[in-house]
This record gives structure tokens, C-alpha cells and sequence, in this order.
């Protein structure tokens, strides 16, 4: 049983830099896509970032491809977000599995249960 642990959140002035980690407990992340979305109080789950399992495709929402890098290293997916802004705030999950598509909805295999990301003013 496959277990995504996010780690990395934390509070951050405007502007600063946060860098989140997903790993995978029981299992690897390796041979699987993987995608960071992110829920807001009061929104739905968005799309961040993804990345194929050989780190040759990476996708970005609009409001990431600047800011945001996602890449893969040591069997776990980082997101270095540079830049923050406080419309950044949400608890940032990360999801797994053979089918990209899916793993961008967030309805992929695997699931975690994410970390929060705050930016303050």
C-alpha cells in the first residue's frame, strides 16, 4: 500500500521561497506520474504542476509556469515555489498513478493528505 507523504509547508512573507517534498511510504514514486494540486478555504482543488515518470514532461498552470519548478530527485517530487504570493495560500497535495490525466484531476491511485502553504503580507 502506496502511503504519499507531503512535507516542506510552512508561513512565508510575500515574495519568499517554500520548496515541498512528496514521498511515497510503502512503495516508490518511481514509473509513476505525479502532480501537485492545491485547495484554498472556500475553492476548488486546482491544478499546480505535474511530471511524467521520466521527468521528460512537466506541466504547469498559468499561474505556476514562473514560479513554480516541479522535478523529480532521491525517489521523491519537489515543488519549488519562488516568489509567493498570498493568493498561494491552500494546502498543497500531491497525487500519483499510471494515468496522467487522471493524477492532474487528483483522482489518480494514491492521495496524500497535503500541507499547508501560507503566505502572509
Amino acid at each position: 500500500q502506496v502511503t504519499l507523504v507531503e512535507s516542506g509547508g510552512g508561513l512565508v512573507q510575500t515574495g519568499g521561497s517554500l520548496r515541498l517534498s512528496c514521498a511515497a511510504s510503502g512503495g516508490s514514486l518511481s514509473g509513476l506520474n505525479v502532480a501537485w494540486l492545491r485547495q484554498a478555504p472556500g475553492k476548488n482543488r486546482e491544478f499546480v504542476a505535474s511530471i511524467t515518470p521520466s521527468g521528460s514532461t512537466k506541466s504547469y498552470a498559468d499561474t505556476a509556469k514562473v514560479r513554480f519548478t516541479i522535478g523529480r530527485e532521491l525517489g521523491a517530487v519537489f515543488l519549488q515555489m519562488n516568489d509567493l504570493k498570498s493568493e498561494d495560500t491552500a494546502v498543497y497535495h500531491c497525487s500519483a498513478g499510471r494515468y496522467l490525466a487522471q493524477v492532474q484531476r487528483g483522482t489518480g491511485d494514491h492521495w496524500g493528505q497535503g500541507t499547508q502553504v501560507t503566505v502572509s503580507s
